[in-house]
């Protein structure tokens, strides 16, 4: 079952799991046997029936979860934000409070999971009526609802006037504490399925549904010819045993067992346990003689290399002779392009065609048609992996 707010789109929503064990112990709460007394209360010097406090609430929940009073109490706030218990003596605070406080249970057919939806004509009836009732005065919130509802179901105004006339003149005919507990109940359940500014929305599902998940829909012959690329293409796929795939791992374990400082120790000595810092000196970004071990490390593959700095600074060294410095520099360049600061992506992004690839460029570097094609259609609407294809394809150059 899911719940379907007409007002804004087609916005299908899960209808959510825990409101079932509320909806429990809502009927529980209202049995006659095991439920909480009701009885007729003094509000605005009219008796309202079937009125519950706010302590009796708390109590109930105390003795029914056998829970601590703080769990009990939060509870306690989320019936009533959700709609399924609203005050009597101050409509706009839907939280609970364990006093004297007077509430009383919302009707069944009000409650959110139902499939009724919180409907724009039936709130514009709401606010037509409010606004009649008060002579003008609504909160801001409800003016700006109020002309945007105007607006928006105008070819049908003239019909929520009269709906809002007729429930007004209804109203009135009714007795006191009948009206102000009705008056109550309805203000709460707008305040629930229209939150004010700067109220939390309880009933806020998440991300929208773009499509009713519940939906049959009838599958057209485009859809199976999709479904079918797909899994012709899935079955097509290189797979790879789980044998191969260990001896994997089992093999790079051991490539990297001796550069391994937990299972192979620190040398000279751990800076973590002593205090001498020698492990870091020889060790520093761009130190001038790197240890053995750092230089067996990038004789493991090119990535080990490239990402060590001082690897990085003598690989440079060796592309200089080559006469392809730039291939190394373009790629540095896509890296600070990818992690640097989001507000300059598109000034660096331009920076970096200018230097490396528009025509004639300073440190023109050699990628294939097809590779420059995608990078320039991209840089139209530059964003932090625009340069991707293109610095791959340097990668791979350098790494040959």
């Amino acid at each position: 079952m899911t719940v379907t707010r007409l007002d804004q789109g087609q916005r299908y929503r899960p209808r959510m799991a825990f409101l079932k064990k509320i909806e429990t112990l809502m009927m529980e709460m209202q049995s006659p046997d095991t439920g909480i007394k009701t009885q007729t209360q003094t509000v605005m010097v009219a008796n309202i029936p079937h009125a519950v406090t706010g302590n009796d609430i708390m109590q109930w929940i105390l003795q029914r979860l056998q829970i601590t009073a703080e769990e009990a109490l939060h509870l306690g706030d989320l019936f009533v934000k959700y709609g399924y218990i609203y005050p009597l003596q101050e409509p706009k605070n839907l939280t609970l409070r364990a006093d004297g406080s007077l509430y009383r249970f919302q009707t069944p057919y009000f409650w959110p999971v139902q499939s009724w939806g919180a409907d724009d004509t039936d709130y514009a009836i709401y606010l037509a009526k409010k606004n009649i009732k008060r002579k003008g005065i609504l909160e801001e919130y409800e003016k700006e609802h109020y002309n945007m509802l105007n607006q928006k179901i105008n070819y049908k105004w003239d019909f929520v006037i009269m709906q809002a006339k007729e429930q007004y003149k209804a109203g009135k005919e009714r007795k006191k504490e009948d009206r102000y507990a009705l008056d109550c109940q309805e203000r709460a359940y707008w305040l629930v399925n229209r939150t004010p500014p700067g109220m939390l929305d309880a009933l806020e599902y998440g991300l929208d549904r773009v499509t009713d998940p519940n939906e049959n829909k009838k599958n057209t012959m485009e859809f199976y010819r999709r479904e079918i690329m797909y899994y012709q293409q899935a079955i097509m796929k290189t797979r790879v045993k789980s044998s191969v795939s260990l001896g994997g791992i089992v093999k790079y374990s051991e490539q990297f067992l001796s550069n391994d400082p937990i299972l192979s120790g620190c040398l000279p000595s751990n800076p973590w346990i002593s205090d001498d810092p020698e492990f870091w000196d020889l060790n520093a970004k761009l130190v001038e003689v790197p240890t053995r071990m750092r230089v067996e490390r990038w004789a493991f593959n090119f990535s080990e290399l490239i990402r060590d700095p001082k690897g990085r600074q003598n690989f440079q060294l060796f592309l200089k002779k080559e006469f392809s410095g730039e291939n190394l520099g373009f790629w540095e360049a896509c890296e600070d392009l990818k992690y640097g600061d989001q507000s300059k992506v598109k000034e660096k992004a331009e920076e970096i065609y200018k230097l490396f690839l528009a025509p004639g460029a300073r440190r023109w570097i050699n990628i294939d048609g097809k590779t420059m094609g995608i990078t320039v259609k991209g840089l139209e609407h530059p964003h932090r992996y625009v340069l991707d294809a293109a610095q791959t394809h340097i990668y791979m150059l350098m790494k040959k």
